[in-house]
């Protein structure tokens, strides 16, 4: 018996230690994968690779054809990690299949199979080749006959001497099935020697035949005969799943054949069948099921018609479908794995634990794919592995049974210490140990049992105790007691009764207008022993206060989840709900806020008709946000515009309901966009997209230019001048100007047509054009529409004359230091053929530069003038001549006159002052002039006084004493 409990408890400890741990068997990081090397490179190494990972990290041993490989008797053998590396290659030792095996306390696994081949090409034999003899017109096969080898091998013939190559057309093939060269029909230019080239595509080595002499018979020529197939595939063709697949045929004759494929099913051949070497060879890329089935190759000359036929079967290596994962089963409970792959042929099965093969006995079955093991035991931990293969290769699917056996234990899982229930709820408390076997459990409230079905209490199969509509009276110490035949356990806890929590005041649905502020409510009643958090959601998805902090906020302090909403907008209408969580329950009130705003943007303005003035529009409305569409306004775009602006429309007023309008008042052959904007009782919102740019219809202009005028020019010249029409008033392509005009008093129109539009100025030429007459002037506008309206008729006079003759009896004084007056005789209208405007007055100083020449104009009778700004006491050259729009008359005879001197520069010094009574009196030193200045006259004295009460005071300033000076 002691023995008994000995085993019981080591058998516990060891579970617990099992149910602690992950799952920590080898499972493989990197497979060793198939080598093929040349055989010929000195010194050279193989590397195969294996990596496992497991806790702790696996140890690794290989296997050579089913034998382990003994590391320690062959030093071309070692491990780096878990990579075999082979050093000093020895073709006869080391070729074969490889696995790798890597082991840890959990257990063992093999890795798949790796094959080591080694490349190789010997040396043809030296002995000389028959020559072959044929006929001109009858065909021929060389043999090449490769050496011994191993890899794969490429074929080409050389003829005569390299680098001459045989070309191969349809006349001539090397099959790359058998090395042979085929020649359909030989001709006198392939005479010559045939050597055939073998290279290794692994090793890169190359061997070359002895020659083949072909020489032609002396007989006469072959005549003509019917294809002869020398080159086809087998009956039976393998292809594995996911190749290029290469069918070869070639057939001999006389003419050349041609050769052609078909499926002997009707079925095209997909985009990806490629014909190639004059479709000598039928290649199939990526080969699927779909591409299994009967080929046939058709040789066909003028003598006849033959064909091959083979099939290609489908073949695939297994791969898996379903897997086997880590396990963890107590003792005593069943295993039941399955595994499947899909192959062709289908894969067959066999199980492998810890790399040895699994055999079958009374507790364990194999079927298929399938394994059970009944009753677990200790001893069947492990690490297993289901094996898949067919003829074309085998897989590994690995996995970890960890059989554990432990007393039952709750310090994973036991009861709360306290648990609160609402009262009317229903109480589920679960009873969760960790043993193996699985424990038996019962319940007790105190020291009381509590059986299996009461009126509200049930304990169900799995250990959990249920109790229904709780009350009070429920609440007390609750304890689980669980037992297996390795020990017992229990856990305990205390159960609350709560009062049940109520929204005492929910939220309610509202309606509030855009940038406006609301407090939606949710204030509740709890008992005091539940823990209470709020939360809100909007539109199904939980409010983040932080990050949307600039518009929503919680207020209300701890029996309130108030919601705050700071300057609400559009996106917030929606359906909010006030969740409240409590330690027994949740509960939460919704309610719907509307946001009334400005309506959305219109949609699919569009223009369904458009004429020279007038376009037809029609649009969709946008969303009204919560307030009805009351109206729509329409608003214009056009290259000539800044901006929008608000167009008329008919109907004058567009209500919410009228969803078309016709906007009218427009330009002419003018581009435009329209956009629709909608208000409500909120306010106006924002515009809808433009529609479509779209010009109005062409038509006659309608606006005359305007600031017709003109005038001046030179002697025979009419200008005329006008303010061009704005490019947004022309109304259509072609525009240009008329200007009409006529000698006053005369009934013919003379009529110029002007096509730049944006000239504004026409000058008419005429040497009978007296000076200064008045002419009859009027513009008008063009387009290839018509003619539009003239502009009113202004009179415009032709070029006049410069005056003729000079002013006369001119004069002129020095008024001061800087000032002259000049004074002349008007001219009559006797004295001068040109109209006199004015006059002209140039002065300059005397023997100065042509920069400081000055002119003063006066206009009308005016004949004087006063010229400011000069230097005193300098002589100044001065002439008048009159003028008018054509320019400057002749200049009268010039004269010199010389400024006066300036005044005295120095004031008075030594000023003095004596006031006895009323009287002051003042002295002072006299001011001697310069000699560039005035000489003084007198003396300027300046006061000012002030009484204030009794007292006077009279005050002197320095400038008082300024001389006076003439």
């Amino acid at each position: 018996m002691m023995l008994l409990w000995k085993r019981l408890f080591l058998l516990s400890i060891i579970g617990c230690l099992a149910e602690d741990r992950v799952f920590n068997g080898p499972s493989w990081v990197n497979e060793p994968s198939n080598l093929i090397l040349p055989i010929d490179l000195p010194e050279q190494e193989a590397t195969l690779t294996c990596e496992a990972k497991g806790n702790p990290a696996p140890q690794y041993r290989w296997s050579l054809n089913g034998t382990l490989i003994d590391l320690g008797i062959d030093n071309r053998h070692r491990l780096s990690e878990g990579s075999l590396i082979i050093k000093k290659l020895d073709k006869n030792q080391d070729t074969g299949i490889y696995q790798c095996i890597a082991t840890n306390p959990s257990g063992t696994i093999v890795s798949r199979e790796a094959s080591l081949q080694f490349a190789f090409i010997d040396n043809f034999k030296t002995q000389s080749r028959s020559t072959v003899s044929v006929r001109e017109g009858q065909g021929v096969v060389l043999l090449c006959g490769p050496p011994m080898h191993s890899g794969e091998l490429t074929y080409a013939w050389i003829f005569n001497e390299y680098p001459y190559f045989v070309q191969q057309d349809n006349r001539r093939f090397v099959s790359q099935e058998t090395g042979n060269l085929y020649i359909a029909k030989v001709e006198p230019s392939d005479v010559g020697n045939y050597t055939c080239a073998v290279i290794n595509s692994i090793t890169k080595g190359k061997v070359l035949s002895s020659p083949t002499p072909l020489v032609l018979r002396n007989d006469g020529a072959m005549g003509e005969y019917e294809p002869k197939i020398e080159v086809h595939f087998a009956e039976t063709v393998p292809a594995a799943k996911g190749s290029v697949v290469k069918l070869e045929c070639f057939a001999l004759g006389n003419p050349v054949p041609e050769i052609s494929w078909r499926r002997t099913n009707g079925v095209p051949f997909p985009s990806k069948v490629k014909m190639k070497k004059s479709n000598a060879v039928l290649e199939i890329p990526n080969f699927q099921q779909e591409d299994a089935g009967s080929y046939e190759c058709i040789v066909e000359n003028t003598r006849g018609k033959n064909a091959a036929k083979g099939r290609l079967s489908f073949h695939a290596k297994p791969h898996w479908i379903q897997t086997i994962r880590d396990t963890s089963m107590s003792i005593e409970d069943s295993l039941s794995w399955d595994c499947k792959a899909n192959g062709k042929p289908r894969p067959s099965y066999s199980w492998l634990k810890n790399g040895q093969t699994l055999l079958v006995e009374d507790r364990i079955q194999i079927e298929n794919g399938a394994l059970t093991i009944a009753s677990l035991n200790m001893s069947d931990s492990g690490m297993y592995q289901c094996v898949a293969e067919n003829k074309h290769g085998i897989i590994y699917s690995s996995a970890e049974l960890m059989v554990s056996a432990s007393a039952p234990d709750f310090s994973k899982n036991p009861l709360k210490a306290l648990l609160k229930a609402r009262s009317g709820s229903e109480v589920i408390l679960e009873c969760r140990p960790q043993a193996s076997p699985k424990a038996i459990s019962l319940w007790k409230k105190g020291n009381e049992i509590l059986h299996r079905n009461e009126s509200r209490v049930t304990l169900l199969q799995d250990g959990t105790l249920k109790i229904v509509n709780v009350t009070k009276a429920d609440g007390g110490s609750y304890t689980c007691v669980a037992r297996n035949q390795f020990g017992i356990a229990s856990t305990t806890g205390r159960l609350l009764i709560t009062d049940p929590t109520r929204i005492i005041q929910g939220p309610t649905n509202m309606e509030i207008i855009v940038g406006e502020s609301i407090v939606i409510p949710c204030q509740i009643s709890y008992d005091p022993a539940l823990d209470v958090s709020f939360s809100w959601s909007f539109n199904g998805q939980l409010i983040d206060f932080d990050k949307d902090g600039d518009h929503f906020e919680k207020v209300g302090g701890s029996i309130a989840g108030d919601l705050m909403i700071r300057n609400i907008q559009l996106n917030h209408a929606g359906k909010y709900v006030c969740l409240v969580n409590t330690d027994v329950e949740s509960l939460s009130s919704a309610a719907v806020l509307i946001v009334k705003g400005p309506p959305g943007p219109p949609e699919a303005v569009t223009v369904e008709e458009i004429t020279d003035s007038t376009a037809q529009l029609s649009w969709r409305p946008g969303r009204d946000n919560g307030s009805p569409i009351t109206g729509y306004i329409i608003q214009g775009r056009t290259p000539f515009t800044v901006g929008w602006q608000a167009i008329d429309t008919v109907p004058e007023v567009i209500d919410g309901n009228t969803l078309t309008a016709t906007v009218v008042d427009l330009n002419a052959w003018v581009e435009y966009e329209f956009r629709v904007v909608a208000s409500n009782s909120v306010g106006v919102g924002e515009p809808s997209p433009p529609s479509i740019k779209t010009r109005t219809e062409d038509a006659v202009p309608d606006t005359a230019p305007t600031d017709v005028s003109g005038g001046g020019g030179i002697k025979t010249e009419l200008v005329i001048t006008w303010e061009p029409i704005p490019e947004e008033l022309q109304n259509g392509e072609g525009f240009g100007y008329i200007v009409a005009f006529r000698p006053a008093s005369t009934v013919t129109w003379t009529r110029v047509i002007i096509t730049t539009p944006g000239i504004a100025r026409y000058v008419y030429r005429n040497d009978s054009i007296s000076p200064f007459s008045p002419f009859d002037v009027k513009v008008g506008a063009f387009n290839n529409k018509g003619e539009g309206p003239f502009s009113p008729i202004v009179t415009v006079y032709s070029a006049e004359e410069e005056p003729s003759a000079a002013p006369e009896i001119v004069s002129a004084k020095s008024v001061s230091a800087s000032q002259i007056e000049v004074v002349w005789q008007a001219l009559s209208s006797k004295m001068t053929s040109g109209r006199v405007l004015g006059y002209e007055v140039v002065y300059m100083e005397y023997d100065s530069k042509p920069d400081t020449l000055g002119k003063v104009r006066v206009y009308g009778n005016q004949t004087s003038v006063n010229i400011t700004g000069l230097k005193g006491n300098s002589l100044y050259n001065i002439a008048v001549n009159a003028f008018n729009t054509a320019g400057t008359g002749p200049s009268s005879v010039s004269f010199n006159v010389t400024t006066k001197k300036p005044p005295p520069s120095q004031p008075p010094s030594n000023i003095e002052w004596n006031l006895i009574g009323l009287k002051l009196t003042l002295s002072w030193d006299p001011v001697t002039a310069m000699e560039n200045e005035s000489e003084v006259t007198g003396y300027q004295v300046s006061n000012r006084y002030y009484s204030e009460d009794t007292k006077a005071t009279l005050l002197i300033y320095s400038q008082l004493t300024r001389p006076l000076w003439i």
